[in-house]
């Protein structure tokens, strides 16, 4: 399956955004493209950067965006992943939109929320798994990298690819966050013996890497730091080599101890 991440300055003006996804899609199609990933809040920009706040973004205008990115994916018939808003009567939820051809859209909700996280948005709890082509792919959003747990649900969940989007920049060229955050992408891919691809805003300086990381760690394909770019990768599922089966023979092991030991004391000790 031919994979592919679009990094690129993302703006408060959604036609703007719009426009670059457009084109985007159209290229991508060009290169054979399956599936496209964007940043987190490709489509909004992210607040207070882009926008003042979540509550600023112009939600019709947004929501009359989806119908066409819909169409578009039906036109080249692609799997289009996109960072967006999404408003419910709770509040307004930082989301990661799949659009797929002939069917509806799938939505999942960014979880770890902290500073202007949690002063914009709600948490969600939707599992972030989508089946293309008969591969299992996990979803997650920026900030939960940070947390093993998000992605040891994945684990569980046996995917085969983890797509996530990243809205992560600074003021001023910091490549020891660049390097930070590039080494925990890599630890969960090797954590969880699966490949991992992410997807990251690159204004003004990037600090989060647009890249593949293979499922034991190795970089595989990685974008120009700070330039916008498509990058496009022909990932093929490859059977675990012989370290990545003892990762996973060992992890299942932990997982099923830690299950009995959870049922154990559920049950006031008794056997």
């Amino acid at each position: 399956m031919r994979i592919a991440a679009f990094q690129f300055p993302v703006s408060g003006n959604i036609n703007e955004n719009l426009t670059k996804v457009r084109n985007a899609i159209m290229r991508a199609s060009e290169a054979g493209t399956r599936l496209l990933a964007l940043p987190e809040c490709a489509l909004t920009g992210y607040p207070p950067r882009d926008i003042p706040s979540s509550a600023s973004v112009n939600f019709a205008l947004l929501n009359r965006a989806y119908p066409e990115l819909q169409s578009l994916v039906e036109q080249y018939r692609m799997i289009l992943i996109g960072g967006t808003m999404t408003e419910t009567e709770q509040g307004i939820h930082n989301t990661a939109m799949v659009f797929r051809p002939g069917e509806l859209p799938l939505q999942y909700h960014k979880r770890a929320l902290w500073g202007w996280d949690s002063d914009n948005f709600i948490s969600g709890n939707e599992t972030g798994i989508v089946e293309v082509d008969g591969i299992r792919i996990g979803i997650r959003i920026c900030f939960e990298v940070r947390f093993p747990e998000y992605f040891r649900e994945l684990y569980r969940q046996k995917t085969d690819l983890n797509v996530i989007l990243f809205y992560d920049v600074s003021d001023k060229d910091d490549l020891i966050r660049y390097d930070l955050i590039r080494g925990h992408i890599r630890t969960r891919a090797v954590e969880n013996a699966c490949p991992t691809f992410t997807v990251n805003a690159i204004s003004p300086y990037q600090t989060a890497p647009t890249m593949l990381t293979g499922a034991s760690g190795q970089v595989l394909a990685e974008a120009k730091r700070n330039r916008e770019e498509l990058l496009i990768y022909d990932f093929v599922p490859q059977p675990p080599d012989f370290g990545e089966r003892g990762r996973m023979e060992i992890s299942d092991q932990l997982l099923f101890e830690n299950q009995t030991s959870v049922r154990y004391f559920a049950d006031g000790g008794s056997q």
